[in-house]
């Protein structure tokens, strides 16, 4: 099953995150939420979800 683990503003943003998630190993998809507001869900194998926020977190606060 897929967790979200972040919702991007933007397209860019979420195509940069699971760029860089994935050059760790992570399965990660993208989903539209909603195009009229431009938000998109980052999302990960349930399994993965504690070892891809630890990751997250670096990544966002750089």
């Amino acid at each position: 099953m897929w967790t979200v683990i972040y919702i991007a503003p933007t397209a860019k943003i979420a195509e940069r995150i699971k760029q860089r998630l994935s050059e760790e190993g992570f399965l990660v998809q993208i989903r539209a939420i909603s195009m009229t507001k431009n938000q998109f869900e980052i999302v990960v194998p349930e399994g993965e979800v504690e070892e891809v926020q630890e990751v997250l977190n670096t990544i966002l606060h750089r």
